[in-house]
């Protein structure tokens, strides 16, 4: 399929239809930057999605976070059931870059958990991108960073035709020179297996695995199988079998590298020597030729990314190649920066931060200069690579609006109807007796309030101080572990306490209806998490309740202040008259027990596929395979980021493994 088919049950409503028109007429007129300035809660997903479906272009969203791309990726899932929608952040489950301390003389080797099931999604993203062309990818700023030569990467592709000549030895040996592994007893993600006339492998982008039937020196078969019983689920005519990794080279390419690594090893080490430096010229040396050595017996050593340059046929300096590189086969793609006013300060950070830590590496000889060339792209080489684009934000930053110019395509009219809530201010003296009184106000109206205090120590005394007042309420910051602050969350959207006090709420996407009250202590506090754009974020939480309010405890009214109130008060000007115009009277998004349930259980399931059926009830005799079952979702629940259920998983399992010790 080559065309993108939105599915949904809703029809663009609200300022929808004005911002579909003018984004779409934009990119049609060559319009380069555009910015979709979308209130919270007006839909700007299903704006972009429908832009997407209009102008029929591959298309990368980027997401300033893993979490806000995972949410993305599960709603454009269902958007787009029947195109290749991929998903591409980093793997890392946890990493600890190399750094060297020269002040405590202190080397840190890098250490890093790599997630195969994020891999296998990211090569599948890829893949699809050479393959189709109704793709659409949800990344994290991450795909900046190098990933290897898109063109290597398709020229080491193996084609294998029916009635085509190889040999079962001639198909094993392509398979190991692109990264796949024999394993006759593991048939997982990136190996291969060798049962008589039949190649099994399983790719690392697909669900199912490709049999490659060979007699003599004639490919007889091609079959797609299931990886696991092994029973034949089509014949295939032809396949392409791609590499198991992203950094793949052909074996002249590895020798040319080889040789220019130990050319440039010759030089910097005559160069430290010259320098005084004894020291790091002898781990230099020592260092590298045990890399290289490994290179020639291996193909592959501990920070082989640090020679990427050499792998790649770069120049020095030259920018890494990433994601955005994979789109080059296309005419024209489309690119949306989620949160812009987050992504693009991201995107401009990553390059120096890189850059000093590297530098300090080959100061003392721990690396090759060649390291600074395994890095992210500058800015300005990810602008020059940017296609058509739409900076999408409640608060976009002075970069998108300048590059904009007058493509500011505003969406403030929500198509609930809600206006923004009305902003208060208050003064410091007499606040916290104010505060309960609100907040017992909207409590009895069956609403809850989000707190936002400045230090941890507040927003613990302040949930302390509450509790004494009779108040249900919870703290929540940085210091709290994953799974609890999920539990809290989880909690918190059930109605189980009132009042929810934390410091950075932004980050935790808490979009609940009941929320009728925000309260900001410190709002004058210039400052990170009181400047124009968090306010402005902040209030935004109470947008989906009719009675929404929120407070702005301050002595004194700052320039962040007053041009929020500004901002928010235009927009609510705009909102209300748009209501008596269209005689629509707003009310707050109600949702059913039944509602939440099945949207929670959406979120479960739609981006990773977690949690699919229902499991049996367990006898005697099927509790070892619901056990096994369980396990199994429950590691790809945490593979996916879903601790959550991972959790409500790992209970069920203990649950499980109880009945088998009564039995």
């Amino acid at each position: 399929m080559n065309k993108f088919k939105l599915v949904s049950r809703f029809t663009p409503a609200g300022d929808q239809p004005k911002a579909i028109e003018a984004l779409t007429r934009g990119v049609l007129e060559g319009q380069k930057r555009q910015t979709l300035l979308g209130v919270t809660g007006s839909g700007k997903t299903f704006t972009m999605a429908n832009v997407i479906e209009k102008l029929n272009r591959p298309t990368l969203i980027l997401s300033p976070n893993k979490v806000l791309a995972a949410q993305l990726y599960g709603e454009f899932k269902q958007f787009f059931p029947e195109n290749a929608v991929e998903y591409f952040i980093s793997y890392y489950d946890y990493y600890q870059p190399e750094a060297y301390i020269p002040q405590t003389d202190t080397y840190i080797e890098k250490d890093s958990a790599i997630n195969e099931q994020i891999d296998k999604l990211r090569l599948k993203a890829t893949t699809s991108l050479l393959t189709r062309k109704d793709v659409l990818v949800v990344a994290s700023v991450s795909c900046i960073y190098n990933i290897g030569s898109p063109e290597s990467f398709n020229e080491m592709r193996i084609y294998v035709k029916k009635g085509g000549e190889m040999t079962r030895s001639q198909l094993s040996g392509h398979l190991i020179k692109i990264q796949y592994h024999r394993d006759e007893l593991e048939f997982t993600t990136g190996n291969f297996r060798m049962r008589g006339p039949f190649v099994d492998v399983m790719t690392p982008y697909s669900a199912n695995a490709i049999r490659v039937e060979i007699t003599g020196k004639t490919i007889a078969h091609i079959y797609e199988i299931h990886p696991v019983t092994g029973n034949i689920l089509a014949e295939l005519e032809e396949a392409w079998i791609y590499p198991a990794k992203h950094f793949v080279a052909t074996e002249q390419d590895t020798q040319n590298a080889l040789n220019q690594i130990e050319k440039d090893l010759e030089i910097r080490h005559a160069q430290l020597l010259q320098q005084g430096k004894e020291l790091e010229a002898f781990r230099l040396k020592q260092r590298t030729e045990y890399d290289l050595e490994m290179l020639r017996q291996a193909g592959f050593c501990s920070g082989i990314e640090n020679y990427s340059r050499y792998i790649d046929g770069r120049q020095p300096g030259q920018r890494p190649q990433c994601l955005l590189d994979y789109f080059k086969r296309f005419d024209d793609f489309l690119l949306f920066v989620d949160e812009s006013h987050v992504a693009l300060p991201q995107v401009r950070g990553m390059f120096n931060g890189d850059r000093a830590r590297k530098q300090m590496l080959i100061d003392f000889g721990f690396r090759l200069p060649s390291a600074l060339d395994n890095r992210p792209l500058r800015f300005e080489e990810f602008e020059q690579l940017l296609p058509s684009t739409i900076f999408v934000s409640a608060t976009p930053g002075p970069y998108e609006l300048t590059v904009s110019g007058n493509q500011i395509v505003e969406q403030v009219i929500r198509p609930t109807g809600l206006v923004d809530p009305e902003v208060t201010l208050h003064p410091s003296e007499g606040q916290i007796d104010h505060l309960v009184q609100k907040i017992n106000e909207h409590k009895k109206r069956g609403e809850r309030t989000l707190v936002l205090a400045l230090t941890k120590k507040t927003a613990e005394d302040l949930s302390a101080y509450f509790v004494e007042k009779n108040i249900k309420t919870r703290y929540l910051h940085s210091d709290i572990e994953a799974l609890e602050r999920l539990e809290i969350l989880k909690q918190f959207k059930q109605g189980d306490f009132d009042v929810l006090v934390g410091i950075n709420l932004l980050r935790e996407g808490i979009d609940i209806p009941q929320v009728g009250l925000v309260a900001i202590m410190g709002a004058d506090n210039e400052g990170f998490l009181r400047n124009t754009t968090t306010l402005i974020q902040i209030a935004g939480r109470a947008a989906r309740n009719v009675d929404g309010e929120v407070i702005l405890y301050a002595d004194r009214q700052t320039d962040s202040i007053r041009y929020a109130l500004n901002e928010m008060n235009r927009r609510r000007q705009l909102q209300q008259a748009y209501n008596k115009e269209h005689h629509i009277t707003p009310k707050t998004i109600q949702k059913t027990e039944a509602q939440l349930e099945e949207f929670e259980q959406q979120t479960k399931t739609s981006a990773f596929g977690i949690l699919s059926k229902t499991l049996p009830e367990p006898t005697v005799k099927n509790i070892k395979a619901i056990e096994k079952d369980i396990e199994q979702q429950m590691h790809q629940a945490a593979d996916a980021l879903n601790f959550e259920l991972a959790a409500e998983l790992r209970d069920r399992l203990f649950e499980i493994r109880q009945m088998k010790v009564k039995n």
